[in-house]
C-alpha cells in the first residue's frame, strides 16, 4: 500500500495539472447534473415495516384524502376579550375559507348525519353514553358556531380568548410544497389587520429555516489552527482548499441525485460537517509530515511529499476506510433514510480521501518548495526536541494508574445522564419561546390540552362485514372513555366501507410516557374495545410513527455496534499487527461515547447550559442522533487512534522498546492529532448554534465526542493503558500474523526500498 501511495504522489507532484484537471471535470460533472436533476429535499422520515407506517400505507391506499400531513394554527386575542365577536369571527371565517381553498389542502367535510346511539337496551352502552356526554360537557372548549352552524376545524376555548383551526393536507407533511406552506400562513396571519387577533402557526406550517453562516466560525478557527501548526498562509490553505473541494463533490453528489431517492433535509448539512472536518485533517496529515521530512530529514518538497503520500497516506486510507465501515453499518439497520445519509457521508469522507491521495500532491507540486518558508527552517534546526508533548507523554506514563483511574471516573461521571435519555423529534414543545410554533404550542395545551398539539389517527377494520354506524357509534363511545383518551372524532370512511378514520386527542402531549402508553394499549390485541366489538385498530400520525422509530432505533442500536466493533476491530488488528491495541481503542471509545450520550442528555434534555447554546426549552434527543452520533464518532476516534499509535508502533519498529517507543511516537504525532482534533471540533461546533435543534444535537454530540475522546481519551488514556503493557501490546499469534496482510502503514518496507535506491 504505501509504495504504490507513495508512486502515485510521485506522480501527482510531477504531472500537477493532470490531476488538477481531471477532478475540476469531476467537479463541473456533478454541477452539471445537478442543473440537470434539481434539487429535490424531504423532511419525510419513513420506518418501513413499523406498525405506524404499515397503517398509514394503508391509509393511502384507501382513504388517499385522509393520509396526508396535518396543520395547524392558534388564534388568540389579549387576555379579558374574545374572538366571537361579529368582526372578529367574520375575519376568522374568511382565513378559514381561504385555507380550504388552497392547493392540496383537504376541502372541509360535508355536515354529517349524528351517529346513532346505542338503544337504552344495552345498560351498559347506554351508561357509557351518559359517561361520553358528561365527559364532553365538562371540556374546556367547543366549536366555533356561526349562525347555529360549526365553522369546519375550529374549536374555540369556553373562556373565548383562544381558538385552534386544523385541518389536512392530501399529500404527506413533507411532500407538502413551500409555497403551499406559505400561501396558509399569508391566508391565517391576514386576520391580525386591524382586529386585535394574533395568529400562530403551528411548527408543521413553518417555513424552512435556512441555515445561517454558523458553520463559518469552524472554518475560521480552523484556518488559525492550521496556521499556527503549519507555520505558512500556502502550507494552511491547502487543506481548506481540499475540504472544499470535497464538499462541493460530496454535498453537491447528493442533491443532483436527490431526484432518484429520498434524502431528508438533515443530509446535506451532515455531509458539509463531516466533509470539512475530515477533508482538513487528513490533509493536514499529508502536509505536516511533508514538512517534517524536509524539516528533520533535509529533503526536497518533492521526496518529502512523495513520502509523506506513502506513509502518511496510508494512515490517512485506512482512517478513511474505517469512518467509511462505521457508516456504511448503518445499512444493516434496514431504514431507508438513515441509509441514505449513511451513504451521502461515507461517500463525502471516500471523496476527500481520494483527493488527499491524488489531488493535494498535485498542488504540492505547484507549491513546490514554498511550502517550509525559510523562517520554519530556522526554527526546526533550533526547536526543542523534548517540548510539552514529550514532557505529558512521560508524566502519563509515569503516573499511569492514576491517570487511567482519574478518566474512568471523570467520563463514567459524565455518562451517568444516559440513563435518562429519552428519544423522540423536536417539535413546538422544544422551540425556542419566541417562534410562533412554541407560542403556538403552549396556547393550544393550556387552552385545549396538550394532545391536540399530537393527534392520534386510527383505522378502524371490522374482523367481518363493513362499517355500520351503530358499530361506529360504540367503538366511538368506548375509545372516548379509555383513560388518558380527551377527544376522539370520525374522520372519514373508505369508498368500499371496510375501513374508518378516527381522529384521537390523547389528554398528554406527544412526547409523555402516557401518550406512548396509550398508543401500546390501542394496539394490543387484548384491548377490549377491540375484542369486544371485533375489530381491529390501527395507530398512525405523527406522533405514533415517532414513537415507533425511536423504538425500532433503540432496538437496532446493539446490532449496529456489534457491527461497527468487529469490523473495524479486523481492520486495527492488520494495521497494528497487534490483538491488544484494538481492543485499548475500542474500550476508549466506548467510555468516549457515553460520556458524550450522557452530557447531551444534561444540555438538550435537562437543559444545561441552554442559553449559551441558544435554546430555551429542554426535551427528547433526536431519535437517531445515538446511531449516528456513535457511526461518524467511532470512525473519527479510530482516525485518531491510527494516526497516534501508528507512530507509536513505526517507533517500535525502528528500534524503541517499552516507555520509550510511547514517548517518541507521541512526540512526533500529538501536535498534528490535536491540532487536528481542534479543527475538527471547531467545524462541529459551528453547528451548534443553528436554528435546527437536530442539527444543534448532532452538531454538539459530535464536537464534544470528538473532544473528550482526542484529549482525554487517545491522549492520556490510551497512552498510560499503553504503557501497562509495553512491548507486549504489539503481540500477535504468529499463525495469526502470517495470514494478515502486511499494510506496512508506517512505511518501514517503503523505507528500506528507497534507501536501497540510493
Amino acid at each position: 500500500m504505501s509504495k504504490f501511495l507513495y508512486i502515485l504522489g510521485r506522480k501527482g507532484y510531477d504531472k500537477p495539472w493532470y490531476f488538477i484537471v481531471g477532478w475540476i471535470v469531476i467537479l463541473l460533472l456533478v454541477l452539471g447534473l445537478l442543473g440537470l436533476n434539481g434539487v429535490h429535499i424531504s423532511s419525510n422520515m419513513q420506518i418501513q415495516g413499523t406498525r405506524a407506517q404499515q397503517v398509514a400505507d394503508l391509509l393511502q391506499k384507501e382513504v388517499p384524502s385522509l393520509s396526508g400531513g396535518q396543520g395547524s394554527v392558534v388564534f388568540t386575542v389579549p387576555r379579558g376579550e374574545r374572538l366571537d365577536t361579529g368582526p372578529r369571527i367574520a375575519a376568522i371565517m374568511r382565513a378559514v375559507k381561504k385555507v380550504y381553498q388552497e392547493q392540496d389542502v383537504v376541502k372541509p367535510p360535508q355536515p354529517q348525519t349524528p351517529v346513532q346511539r346505542p338503544s337504552a337496551r344495552g345498560g351498559a352502552a347506554a351508561a357509557q353514553a351518559a359517561e361520553a356526554a358528561a365527559l364532553q360537557a365538562r371540556l374546556p372548549y367547543g366549536p366555533l358556531v356561526v349562525q347555529g352552524h360549526p365553522v369546519p376545524g375550529v374549536i374555540i376555548s369556553r373562556n373565548g380568548r383562544v381558538a385552534l383551526f386544523q385541518f389536512g393536507f392530501t399529500v404527506s407533511q413533507s411532500s407538502v410544497p413551500q409555497s403551499v406552506n406559505n400561501a396558509v400562513i399569508r391566508d391565517v396571519t391576514a386576520v391580525q389587520h386591524g382586529t386585535g387577533i394574533r395568529a400562530l402557526p403551528g411548527s408543521t406550517l413553518e417555513q424552512n429555516v435556512t441555515e445561517g453562516p454558523t458553520e463559518m466560525i469552524g472554518l475560521v478557527v480552523a484556518a488559525v489552527v492550521l496556521l499556527a501548526t503549519l507555520g505558512s498562509l500556502v502550507a494552511a490553505g491547502l487543506p481548506l482548499l481540499i475540504a472544499i473541494m470535497g464538499v462541493g463533490i460530496g454535498v453537491g453528489g447528493a442533491f443532483a441525485f436527490s431526484k432518484f431517492f429520498t434524502v431528508i433535509d438533515i443530509t446535506p448539512a451532515l455531509a458539509l460537517m463531516i466533509g470539512l472536518a475530515v477533508g482538513i485533517d487528513y490533509s493536514l496529515f499529508i502536509v505536516n509530515r511533508q514538512r517534517r521530512l524536509i524539516l528533520e530529514q533535509n529533503l526536497s518538497a518533492r521526496d518529502a511529499a512523495s513520502r509523506a503520500v506513502g506513509t502518511a497516506g496510508s494512515a490517512v486510507f485506512f482512517s478513511g476506510l474505517t469512518v467509511v465501515i462505521a457508516l456504511c453499518s448503518m445499512l444493516v439497520i434496514g431504514i431507508q433514510f438513515l441509509s441514505v445519509m449513511a451513504l451521502v457521508a461515507a461517500a463525502t469522507v471516500a471523496v476527500n480521501v481520494l483527493l488527499a491521495l491524488s489531488l493535494l500532491p498535485a498542488l504540492l507540486g505547484l507549491v513546490g518548495e514554498k511550502i517550509c518558508t525559510l523562517k520554519a527552517r530556522r526554527q526546526s534546526a533550533a526547536a526543542d526536541r523534548h517540548g510539552a508533548a514529550h514532557r505529558w507523554a512521560t508524566g502519563i506514563i509515569t503516573h499511569r494508574w492514576l491517570v487511567i483511574l482519574g478518566v474512568v471516573v471523570c467520563l463514567g461521571t459524565a455518562a451517568i445522564p444516559m440513563a435518562q435519555m429519552n428519544l423522540g423529534f423536536p417539535s413546538g414543545a422544544t422551540a425556542n419561546f419566541n417562534t410562533p410554533a412554541r407560542q403556538s404550542y403552549d396556547a393550544t395545551s393550556q387552552a385545549f390540552g396538550a394532545g391536540f398539539n399530537g393527534p392520534l389517527v386510527i383505522v378502524l377494520e371490522p374482523h367481518r362485514g363493513k362499517v355500520t354506524p351503530q358499530l361506529l357509534g360504540h367503538v366511538v363511545q368506548s375509545l372516548s372513555t379509555t383513560p388518558d383518551v380527551s377527544l376522539v372524532s370520525p374522520t372519514g370512511e373508505s369508498e368500499n366501507g371496510r375501513l374508518a378514520v378516527l381522529t384521537v386527542i390523547p389528554q398528554t402531549g406527544p412526547d409523555a410516557q402516557a401518550t406512548k402508553n396509550l398508543v401500546r394499549t390501542l394496539r394490543a390485541p387484548r384491548f377490549h374495545i377491540a375484542a369486544t366489538y371485533g375489530v381491529t385498530l390501527g395507530v398512525t400520525g405523527y406522533t405514533a410513527l415517532n414513537i415507533d422509530m425511536s423504538a425500532k432505533l433503540a432496538q437496532v442500536f446493539p446490532v449496529f455496534m456489534g457491527i461497527i466493533v468487529i469490523l473495524s476491530f479486523i481492520i486495527l488488528m492488520a494495521v497494528f499487527r497487534s490483538l491488544l491495541v484494538p481492543l485499548i481503542a475500542t474500550g476508549g471509545f466506548m467510555l468516549s461515547i457515553l460520556a458524550t450520550f450522557g452530557m447531551t442528555t444534561a444540555v438538550f434534555q435537562w437543559g444545561w447550559l441552554h442559553a449559551l447554546f441558544g435554546f430555551d426549552t429542554g426535551g427528547p434527543l433526536l431519535s437517531f442522533l445515538p446511531i449516528m452520533v456513535t457511526g461518524i464518532l467511532y470512525g473519527l476516534a479510530m482516525d485518531y487512534q491510527v494516526f497516534l499509535v501508528s507512530s507509536m508502533r513505526e517507533a517500535h519498529v525502528h528500534g524503541h522498546r517499552g516507555p520509550d517507543s510511547i514517548v517518541h511516537g507521541f512526540d512526533h504525532a500529538s501536535r498534528v492529532v490535536i491540532a487536528a482534533a481542534i479543527i475538527m471540533t471547531s467545524v462541529f461546533s459551528g453547528f451548534i448554534f443553528s436554528p435546527q435543534m437536530d442539527i444543534k444535537q448532532i452538531g454538539f454530540g459530535l464536537a464534544f465526542g470528538v473532544l473528550v475522546d482526542a484529549f482525554i481519551v487517545r491522549s492520556t488514556l490510551v497512552p498510560a493503558v499503553m504503557a501497562l503493557f509495553g512491548d507486549s501490546a504489539w503481540w500477535i499469534p504468529a499463525w495469526l500474523d502470517r495470514i494478515l496482510p502486511n499494510l506496512d502503514v508506517e512505511g518501514d518496507r517503503l523505507q528500506s526500498e528507497l534507501l536501497a535506491t540510493e
